[in-house]
């Protein structure tokens, strides 16, 4: 798709509505990961830098109604230290008190409008509220593609309302989205792991058709273990979908898209640090044993995959990469991925919480091509869905 970006805009003198994405975590009141905050950046010193007056909208939390517990204060605040300046916080984001501090700006000025969802109309895309919210603003900019999946007010109902324009992050991850499924370099190889089949059905449905390779890890291959009728002991599985994962198999094999399953696995009796585990043949699981880790030839098997690949969208890990020893199999492949695309011979593209946190523990984040910290918007893109945040972007 073709859009603007901050490159068609002169932002001087302009009221910038500039959606971002400040649902960062915090905890006793601290931030604890503020890699949503760092990517919005560059696009609030662009357009501040350039003599825009940036008004920053966006949702934190889930509220019903006015709650002050989901106040935007401590993530304006945690915007303000990176600015180096202050960044005054409406009081509402329609009305008098949004329109008075807003007319106070000059030029270069950076403010933000409380959080948008204390108002039932920004999840409805409500026209009076809608209206509420253009009128602070010349110019709409969206920087929060994680947001993009929702059809709300402050996501896709400024885009029609206000000239819009895609910020510099929003750019990035749609030019990274467009490598990754829509004109990638081939062979593609998707990497799906997580828990369960059922929550990604769309997902696989759509990339059997896309991709040359499909590597399956998580729980999930234990479904698609136990449809080839190999008994997974008391691995997680979900045995009520043995055929849909049959059909998914089918559906790959007639598109020519490779399935690629675990051969070996790290098993234990119970899910816990450091627990007695052993490496075993996927045959061989016994009854009272749990599949938590891929093996080193299914680790050898992915790897090898990934050396004939040019392009790896991965959403998932291979195992339960939270507790050791069962991060083994993840680090290994994320690291041979990040070799590859150091090298570069592979674009590697990542999104989803568990992958993000799992690539950062394997250290190798930094050197994907692109990592999403998109969820719900990036699982969508992968399952094929127009969004409509930025389908109103073009």
């Amino acid at each position: 798709m073709t859009f603007r970006t901050l490159s068609d805009l002169d932002p001087r003198g302009k009221r910038i509505l500039l959606r971002v994405d400040l649902n960062a975590p915090f905890e006793n009141g601290k931030l604890s990961d503020g890699t949503r905050i760092d990517r919005i950046m560059p696009t609030v010193h662009a357009l501040a830098e350039r003599g825009g007056r940036v008004i920053l909208v966006a949702h934190f939390g889930r509220p019903k109604g006015y709650d002050p517990d989901e106040t935007l204060g401590p993530a304006v605040a945690e915007v303000a230290k990176r600015l180096g300046k202050p960044v005054p916080l409406a009081k509402d984001c329609i009305g008098d008190d949004a329109l008075s501090l807003i007319a106070s700006m000059q030029d270069g000025d950076v403010i933000a409008l409380e959080n948008t969802r204390f108002h039932a109309g920004e999840e409805k895309n409500d026209p009076a509220f809608l209206a509420a919210l253009a009128a602070n603003g010349d110019v709409y900019v969206n920087d929060a593609f994680s947001a993009a999946h929702r059809a709300h007010a402050s996501t896709e109902g400024l885009a029609r309302m206000l000239p819009a324009y895609a910020g510099l992050t929003m750019e990035a991850e749609l030019l990274a989205l467009d490598k990754a499924l829509g004109n990638p370099k081939k062979p593609v190889a998707a990497l799906v792991g997580g828990a369960k089949v059922s929550t990604k059905l769309a997902l696989l449905g759509n990339l059997v058709s896309r991709v040359q390779m499909l590597i399956i890890g998580g729980g999930m291959a234990n479904t698609f273990l136990a449809a080839r009728g190999i008994n997974v002991g008391k691995s997680l599985c979900e045995h009520d979908l043995l055929d849909t994962a049959r059909e998914i198999e089918a559906r790959a094999k007639t598109a020519g898209c490779r399935i690629i399953l675990p051969v070996d696995a790290v098993v234990a009796k119970e899910f816990k640090a450091g627990a007695n585990h052993r490496i075993v043949d996927v045959h061989d699981v016994a009854a009272d044993e749990m599949i938590l880790d891929a093996g080193p030839k299914s680790v050898a098997a992915v790897n090898a995959a990934l050396a004939t690949a040019r392009t790896l969208v991965w959403n998932g890990p291979m195992g339960a990469f939270e507790i050791a020893p069962f991060d083994t199999g993840t680090i290994a492949v994320a690291r041979e991925a990040a070799r590859l695309t150091r090298a570069g011979t592979l674009v590697s593209v990542a999104g989803g919480g568990d992958t993000v946190s799992a690539l950062n523990h394997a250290g190798v984040a930094e050197a994907f091509t692109y990592v999403s910290t998109a969820g719900g918007a990036f699982l969508e893109w992968m399952e094929g869905k127009e969004l409509p945040g930025v389908k109103a972007l073009g």
